[in-house]
């Protein structure tokens, strides 16, 4: 429809004015609400490098840029802080979250962890229909591989683990890791266009697949776990070549004084 097409162009403009190093007005559409519109414009901003780490985030500036009241802007700050994108001072306002190798470290040891428990609990819980989907989606990530469709990979892959904390049948369990995946969001495309990576995950899903489907509590738990552990090696090893690459710093490290400071 035409709609469609405008919207695919409008995000096609927004894309080439991040290439440029700003922001561009936003285009309101008759289907998301203004708020989320501006909280997509900033997210993606802040996964571009536009808005750096550190850097603060001026109601008033970012209004006039997108073209919008502070009101909208103001509420997707507040959204993306809870993202884990925005860290909000009292009184002084609210600017991009910095990400430290520590803070990488410490996300993965506890996403490993229920990842391993998640695995375990589906492989008991899970239903047939469920299974089935599970079922599907590899073959529909194994797809959007051969295509090389970044986009609809990352869309798969999330809707993938999404059905497997679902079949855990654990409300407390699916918040909780839902809380941790959105941290490290704005690391996802970095780390899955790491060469060979998407293989590699293609392959851990068939073995938490095939787990789960067995019925085997325990080595769903196992093949969970490394698949967490694998994850968190290669966005390090991604992280490190994109740095290298652009001269850019995307993560903090500690100084030899053992404080964290941008490289």
């Amino acid at each position: 429809t035409s709609d469609a097409y405008d919207a695919s162009d409008v995000r096609d403009k927004q894309r080439d004015t991040y290439m440029q190093g700003k922001l561009s007005p936003v285009v309101v559409n008759s289907y998301q609400p203004l708020r989320e519109i501006v909280c997509e414009v900033l997210r993606d901003a802040i996964r571009g490098g536009i808005l750096k780490p550190g850097e603060w985030l001026k109601e008033n500036d970012l209004a006039d840029e997108l073209l919008v009241s502070r009101t909208p802007v103001r509420e997707a700050i507040r959204k993306l802080e809870q993202e884990g994108y925005v860290v909000t001072v009292p009184r002084r306002g609210a600017y991009v979250a910095s990400v430290s190798i520590r803070d990488i470290n410490e996300i993965f040891e506890i996403r490993a962890a229920l990842e391993a428990l998640a695995c375990e609990l589906a492989a008991e819980r899970i239903t047939e229909e469920e299974q089935e989907r599970l079922e599907r989606l590899l073959v529909a990530i194994g797809r959007a591989i051969e295509e090389h469709d970044m986009d609809r990979i990352v869309r798969t892959d999330i809707e993938f683990h999404e059905l497997l904390y679902q079949a855990a049948r654990n409300e407390r369990l699916l918040t909780i890791i839902g809380n941790l995946r959105e941290q490290l969001t704005r690391f996802r495309t970095i780390s899955m266009s790491y060469p060979g990576r998407l293989k590699a995950t293609l392959e851990e899903h068939r073995a938490i697949v095939d787990a789960i489907g067995s019925g085997d509590a325990r080595h769903a738990r196992k093949v969970g776990a490394k698949h967490m552990e694998n994850s968190e090696e290669t966005l390090l090893y991604a992280i490190e070549e994109q740095e290298r690459k652009t001269g850019t710093t995307i993560i903090k490290r500690k100084s030899k004084k053992n404080q964290e400071v941008v490289k």
